[in-house]
């Protein structure tokens, strides 16, 4: 069996990634995100497994110590980190795996596996960023402006992913990562291995 592709996809808060990965994995086979491990409380209405395997700083940091992790940070001091086995599971698998992470992750990831694809997700505009992220209802003016000024930070390391994906019209970003997802599965090495029989019984 062929092996699976790994995914990056980063993009600042507000830029439409989580419904856009949502949509894509739910539309195309063979693919799913990687759930990643952290240490924050679970809340309400999330599912330990599904959003993502809650554990304590001392198991977190026993996993660091053995190296457990493609990439993990410390975000407000609580730990996040993307489980190596258990992408390498899936990967062997035949599994195409993407990992939602930011770009210091992305850096970590791609040192390990220069093979991954990198997918960055920009939004229109600045205007429309914040918008969106004023839209949420919940933030006062001084938290949308320090969320702006993170996704201004995150937006400046663009240039070192594979593709750029600008979310303007929500399907038209979907049909574009789904072309890349479909375009990586039909590269000559990813099809001559997984067809390998039936190019052998072609050319025989």
């Amino acid at each position: 069996m062929s092996q699976g592709t790994l995914f990056i996809v980063s993009a600042p808060s507000g830029a439409g990634k989580t419904s856009l990965v949502r949509e894509l994995i739910e539309s195309l086979d063979g693919i799913q995100v990687s759930v990643s491990h952290t240490t924050r409380a679970k809340r309400e209405g999330e599912v330990d497994g599904v959003n993502y395997h809650f554990i304590d700083v001392p198991d977190f940091e026993a996993m660091i110590k053995r190296g457990d992790f493609f990439e993990y940070a410390k975000v407000f001091d609580n730990y996040y980190g993307t489980s190596r086995k258990a992408a390498q599971t899936l990967l062997e698998a035949g599994q195409d795996v993407i990992l939602e992470i930011d770009w210091q992750g992305a850096q970590q990831v791609r040192e390990q596996m220069p093979n991954a694809v990198s997918i960055f997700i920009l939004p229109p505009s600045r205007d429309e960023l914040e918008r969106r992220l004023a839209s949420r209802g919940t933030d006062e003016h001084a938290v949308i402006a320090r969320r702006m000024r993170d996704a201004v930070s995150e937006m400046s390391h663009f240039n070192e992913y594979d593709y750029l994906v600008i979310n303007d019209d929500f399907t038209t970003a979907l049909q574009e990562l789904q072309s890349l997802v479909i375009s990586r599965r039909l590269t000559l090495a990813t099809v001559s291995e997984r067809h390998a029989p039936l190019l052998d019984a072609l050319l025989s």
